[in-house]
Parts: structure tokens; sequence; C-alpha cells
């Protein structure tokens, strides 16, 4: 896993995001699309605009819920997690203190709106992580993430295939996700500076 920690803190230092195919094993990302379909839980996601949270389903319609240790497949993923954690503040002293994640769930449809991940007048997220859990998605499919830089720019489009893993630092990618045309999982997570 060291590699694959100082090849992600290298590309966050030197470009600010990465995107990994086959990053963390099949058999792990495929015991979390079985989980995330299993789920019955979901919420509608909302929208923080300033201290409340509130539902807008002109800008995001996806369905969360969050993660929490399971001893199973939900643990492997959050001991990678966390070892990445270790990793960026060894490195690069960020200071991060912990580490929240939920399955994200879109259905025909659903998209969420260019925005960032860091909230308005508050730098409590700083590295965004997205893990994709879907099997044989094409690009007819819809889906993609697509992401900015600060000015606006078009830089990137990514199909939401399984086991790849996105890394961007949380205040300068705005991003979007496109409508999907069939059900889309996969795992959201943030490290943030804040206390729990």
């Amino acid at each position: 896993m060291e590699t694959l920690y100082k090849k992600i803190t290298d590309a966050l230092v030197n470009d600010g995001y990465i995107i990994i195919e086959d990053a963390l094993g099949s058999e792990l990302s495929q015991n979390l699309l079985h989980l995330a379909q299993q789920e019955n839980n979901y919420k509608e996601a909302g929208i923080s605009s300033s201290d409340a949270l509130h539902l807008d389903k002109q800008r995001r319609r996806d369905k969360i819920v969050w993660l929490d240790e399971d001893g199973g497949a939900i643990s492997e993923f959050l001991l990678f997690t966390e070892g990445l954690r270790e990793h960026l503040n060894r490195s690069l002293y960020l200071g991060l203190s912990y580490y929240e994640a939920h399955f994200a769930h879109y259905e025909n449809g659903d998209f969420y709106e260019k925005h960032l991940d860091s909230f308005k007048n508050s730098k409590n997220r700083v590295v965004t992580t997205v893990y994709y859990l879907n099997e044989e998605w094409l690009n007819e499919d819809g889906g993609e993430l697509i992401v900015y830089d600060k000015d606006d720019n078009f830089i990137t489009k990514i199909l939401p295939e399984q086991n790849t893993l996105v890394v961007f630092m949380s205040e300068e990618f705005p991003h979007s996700v496109a409508p999907t045309k069939k059900d889309r999982y996969s795992i959201a997570g943030w490290y943030r500076i804040d206390k729990r």
C-alpha cells in the first residue's frame, strides 16, 4: 500500500488530483458493490449553502448512506483510507483529523450540478476521494464525473468504472456528475481538519 499512498501523495503535490484504475483489488470493489446494492437506508442527499443543510433536487438527486465499520469490506476500505490519511499527514503535514464517507446511489436520470466539496467560509474538507463500484460501465451509460479547474476550464471526464479511485484537493476542483442512465454506485469521502 505504501507505493499507492506515495503515488497519490506525489500527484496531489504536482497536479492536485489523481485517477487510478484497478486501485484496490477487484474482490474488495465487488464486495462493496454488493453491500451498496443491498443497502436499504439510503436518504436523499442535501446541499449545504451555509450552516443549514437542505434538499434541492434541481441541483442534486443522489441518495446516500454514511459508512461505519462493519468488520468486513467497509472496514477494509476504511483501513486503506486511514493509512492514506496517516501518509498524507506524515508527508504533507496536512493535519487531517479524520475521514468520513458514504455510499452514493444515482438512479436513472440522477445528477449533481457543479460544486466544490469544501463549504463556503469553512475550511473543513481538505482532500476528496471517490471510489467507483460499477461493473461494465459504458460511455452511453452517462454518470461521468466531470472535473474543472478553479477558472472553470474543463480538465477531464471520468467514467465511474469499478475499482477506479479518484483523489483531489477539495478546494481546488469544482466538479459535477452527469445524468446517469442506469444505477450508479460509489463511495464519496473526505479527509477533514475539524473535530469529528
